[in-house]
């Protein structure tokens, strides 16, 4: 199986920790140039250094507040003059936000489709083009498993997903005879910075390897997912391997999600 990206240029938001920082390491393992955006530069600088201490593209770090649709702008012209033309571009910024419906104000709505569902259309929107003149590109949106089943109390998130999820299928549809092919990972229960501020939040009566093994003992497959797998499954997304797959979300949560 072709999984060999040298020579393309890969840009991943949220990418300074968990998902956003192990698909990155794939990308370039695979040999992508690699663009990590991400808020703070402390994080960004330490994810850059450990990603290019294993062989594989170059690595460039964009500090970049991704609400903001000037600085996604900048950040974009700053990657393409620095690593050349985005052929990937991974939306996967975000962070969970749930509460109850009449709970949520205006501003809580708009803070959260403005990270999770306009940072995805204004980042795919500026290479979209670049990837359909090129006749080559992909697009993958991080969203979650409530996206497609969304129980109750788990808005904002779960109803910005499902735009993201919809966003998915209409840029699927638009690339596809150009060869930019979109594809969605639905995430379930993964170890990441977001299980890491849960136990936070927690009373600390374990220890956070405890913490994440109880948590983990109620799903299908019996633990919860590596922030890896889901890399392997981007790097393949993103390959040669998956040339003829787009418009799917696929359910990377070990069997957690009731419906495909």
């Amino acid at each position: 199986m072709d999984l060999d990206l040298t020579g393309r240029t890969a840009l991943v938001t949220g990418g300074s920790l968990g998902l956003g920082r192990a698909m990155a390491a794939a990308f370039h393992a695979a040999g992508a140039n690699v663009a990590l955006v991400a808020r703070r530069e402390i994080l960004l600088a330490e994810a850059k250094k450990a990603i290019e201490a294993q062989s594989g593209g170059r690595v460039a770090t964009f500090s970049c507040d991704v609400t903001d649709a000037g600085a996604i702008e900048r950040t974009v012209e700053a990657t393409v003059g620095d690593l050349g033309p985005i052929d990937i571009l991974v939306n996967n910024a975000g962070q969970s936000q749930t509460g109850r419906f009449e709970d949520i104000t205006d501003e809580i709505w708009q803070a959260d489709l403005d990270l999770k569902l306009f940072a995805a259309i204004r980042f795919s929107r500026l290479v979209f083009p670049g990837m359909k003149e090129r006749r080559w590109g992909r697009i993958i949106n991080i969203l979650n498993t409530a996206a497609k089943a969304p129980p109750p109390g788990s808005a904002p998130t779960s109803v910005s997903r499902a735009a993201g999820l919809a966003l998915t299928k209409v840029l699927a549809g638009e690339g596809a005879p150009h060869n930019v092919l979109v594809n969605a990972l639905m995430i379930g229960s993964i170890k990441s910075d977001q299980i890491r501020r849960a136990y936070d939040r927690s009373d600390k009566s374990v220890s956070f390897e405890e913490f994440m093994a109880n948590s983990g003992r109620s799903l299908p497959m019996g633990r919860m997912g590596e922030a890896e797998e889901c890399g392997n499954v981007a790097l393949f997304l993103a390959s040669g391997g998956a040339s003829y797959l787009t418009g799917c979300a696929i359910n990377m949560d070990g069997g957690l999600s009731r419906v495909v």
